[in-house]
């Protein structure tokens, strides 16, 4: 066997053994994603930080910007499949996490920092959230 042979071989096994041990968030971000002291209301995705709103995949539709005391908002995720997501719900003046989300298919809740993420594995071309809005207050909202 050659030297090249070898380092291939060595190679390949290096990289199966690698993905053998890769497990991702299948059943949802923890949630330690949003809530760390080192980065106080921000999403803690390691050194990583969110793409351009330009040149992102995914299309994030909300049925409104502005809530009222006790209102609900559908916000849906699509044009591009996917097996995960995170999202929040903020104040564009503060950028402080508000309302909560309800719980829907597939979904799981965060309340402590009003995010919604997956709760499957499974590819999906779509995912349709409701967010409440919170019961004593009104003013705009965004969802990242």
């Amino acid at each position: 066997m050659s030297l090249v042979t070898i380092n291939l071989t060595i190679y390949a096994l290096v990289v199966v053994s690698c993905a053998l041990f890769v497990d991702g968030f299948h059943d949802g971000a923890p949630v330690d994603t949003c809530v760390k002291p080192t980065r106080p209301n921000e999403p803690h995705h390691g050194d990583s930080r969110s793409q351009p709103a330009s040149s992102n995949p995914y299309t994030l539709v909300a049925s409104s910007s502005h809530y009222s005391p006790g209102s609900q908002i559908t916000v849906t995720i699509s044009d591009s499949t996917f097996r995960g997501f995170f999202l929040q719900a903020r104040d564009p003046v503060t950028d402080s996490w508000i309302g909560s989300w309800a719980q829907t298919e597939n979904t799981k809740t965060h309340p402590e920092c009003s995010a919604v993420t997956h709760a499957d594995r499974d590819v999906k071309e779509h995912a349709t959230l409701v967010w409440n809005a919170p019961p004593n207050a009104s003013g705009r909202v965004y969802f990242t």
